[in-house]
């Protein structure tokens, strides 16, 4: 069991801050691949203190939940990704449950019953929960999501908030965040760690080039009309997705030539990185099916696919990111929040341009990976002016900001210029052809705190200094003791030590071999399955199967196991 960890500077002023705050609130902005998540999961052991409190994860994605349950598996913290509301309160021998915005939208009163006090099985005296709130701008994506954070969390004792693009586009203020101007202005954040600085402070952050493509695209408009461009021409703002789509369509030159040049790129990076990956980044499954097939033909690659709507999805990312494979295309899929350290090489080849959107895409390939001297990365972009000001603008710390209506009417905001909604302004819309033009030089393209591309960016991990920080011991659970965790460096990765055993996957298989046991039951007893499982539960005392705990699981199986034996005796 791990006692200390190392922390990063900015980790520690935060933790620091956080802890002798101790607010209701806390809101947290650093870049990706800062270490949020190690930052939150020593501030949950800190804040815990030892003591049985409610503890919940909120994430975007399904995906986000297996990776935060394996993160806090390293901080002695057992959390079940599994949970559903339809199961009754999580079961006395995890630590808490990690859900989904949509599913705390889903089981608000649930959740707010579960951290508003000590639940069943909690003996402590205090009440109250911890919620950790991961990139919670998604909170305001959808209303009844914002809704649904706000009920499910307001009576916690504590929310910590993170997000690496706390701003929004919309009207829609975040949960639980502090704005300058009451609903109104810039959000406030307790302790902001931007890109710029991480770069600064080396060994965090790789620095992040980003070649830009020209091109000649012709396409039909909405309204049949022939349309001619490059990137550099100036059009009115509702041709600018018409030129972009044109571009990324998967039967042009434009997307074959940048394919091929960021390739060639990852190849010439393997070289010295040999395990190092790229990612394409597309507008949709079909365009992401297309771009496979290209790599497949014209490179000889059979690249993984990440779909949205494929259930194999998060089995899909996780196999890549822990395989050498090189290429991987996603739609959304790999945005945020996914952690694929060994990303060096991105396409940016969607039609979706908003700057958080772009901060997000941009973040995957900018995770330090240690052990490596310099590092790299490359985001090939088309040359639409919105990308471009994104990728300038990148280093700027920027915070949401709900400007008054008023303020709007003569402004020219990137993000509000709309993308078609409605099918029909699309109806007639067909792209022609698209050729590329190398407009600034794949290697040409400058970083974003303006390193000259050619000098050599090799920070000294060795000069990055740590902070060792004493962890409170994580709350005891019931049951046996074998489900160590593993210590960590705040600094880099936890190396190729081997995960601890997790609560919620040892639990997952005697669930398996509980069900086994009851359908050879019901299969030489002649009961039903409920009577099977009445019998099992009673004798076992379980009051229910998805409650119990892994002591009750495994006694269960010894119930059905002595039963089977009974009936072999009688020849059944």
């Amino acid at each position: 069991m791990t006692d200390s960890i190392t922390l990063r500077l900015w980790q520690r002023e935060a933790l620091q801050k956080f802890m002798a705050d101790r607010p209701e609130s806390f809101l947290a902005v650093a870049c990706p691949g800062a270490g949020k998540t190690t930052f939150a999961l020593t501030a949950a052991r800190q804040w815990l203190g030892g003591k049985r409190r409610p503890l919940v994860v909120v994430v975007p994605t399904a995906h986000l939940k297996r990776q935060w349950a394996d993160a806090a598996l390293r901080f002695g913290l057992h959390l079940d990704p599994a949970w559903a509301a339809s199961e009754g309160p999580p079961a006395a021998d995890m630590h808490g449950v990690i859900v989904t915005y949509a599913q705390t939208s889903s089981s608000r009163q649930d959740l707010a019953r579960y951290v508003s006090g000590a639940p069943a099985g909690l003996a402590d005296e205090t009440t109250g929960g911890l919620v950790i709130l991961d990139e919670i701008h998604h909170a305001a994506s959808e209303r009844s999501w914002g809704d649904g954070v706000e009920q499910a969390f307001s009576a916690a004792a504590c929310r910590l908030l993170l997000s690496g693009t706390p701003f929004r586009t919309d009207d829609s203020p975040i949960p639980f965040v502090r704005y300058s101007w009451g609903d109104y202005g810039e959000a406030e954040a307790d302790y902001a760690y931007g890109y710029g600085e991480a770069l600064r402070d080396g060994g965090v952050v790789r620095p992040v080039y980003f070649p830009r493509f020209d091109g000649h695209m012709e396409w039909l408009n909405a309204e049949g009309e022939h349309v001619e461009a490059t990137f550099e021409d100036d059009l009115v703002s509702s041709e600018w997705s018409a030129r972009l789509r044109t571009a990324l369509a998967a039967d042009g030159e434009w997307i074959k030539t940048v394919l091929g040049h960021a390739e060639q790129k990852l190849r010439h990076i393997r070289e010295e990185h040999p395990n190092a990956g790229g990612l394409v980044i597309a507008a949709d499954q079909e365009h992401a099916r297309a771009i496979a097939r290209l790599l497949r033909l014209r490179h000889g690659i059979d690249a993984a696919i990440a779909l949205s709507d494929d259930p194999n999805a998060s089995d899909v990312i996780e196999k890549f990111a822990n395989g050498t494979d090189p290429w991987v295309v996603a739609v959304r899929m790999i945005s945020e929040g996914v952690d694929i350290p060994r990303l060096r090489v991105a396409v940016f080849a969607t039609t979706t341009t908003t700057a958080m959107f772009f901060r997000q895409a941009v973040g995957r390939i900018a995770r330090w990976t240690s052990g490596l001297r310099s590092q790299k990365a490359y985001m090939y972009l088309p040359a639409d002016l919105r990308l471009r000001g994104h990728a300038a603008l990148l280093a700027t710390e920027r915070r949401h900001s709900i400007e008054l209506r008023k303020t709007r009417e003569e402004e020219t905001d990137f993000d509000r210029i709309t993308q078609p909604r409605d099918e029909e302004q699309l109806s007639l819309f067909s792209a022609l052809s698209s050729t590329a033009m190398d407009s600034e030089g794949v290697d040409a393209s400058a970083p974003l705190d303006g390193i000259d591309p050619d000098e050599k960016y090799t920070p000294l991990l060795e000069d990055l200094e740590g902070f060792a920080v004493n962890l409170a011991p994580p709350p005891a659970l019931p049951g046996r003791d074998r489900f160590a965790s593993y210590g960590g460096d705040g600094l880099a990765d936890f190396g190729d030590a081997p995960p601890p055993e997790s609560r919620a996957k040892v639990k997952a298989q005697l669930r398996d071999r509980n069900s086994t046991r009851v359908r050879e039951l019901v299969a030489r007893s002649g009961l039903s399955y409920p009577e099977v499982n009445q019998r099992l539960n009673r004798e076992a005392a379980v009051e229910r199967i998805t409650l119990a705990t892994i002591a009750q699981l495994e006694r269960r199986i010894s119930v059905a196991d002595k039963w089977l034996k009974e009936l072999a005796r009688q020849g059944r």
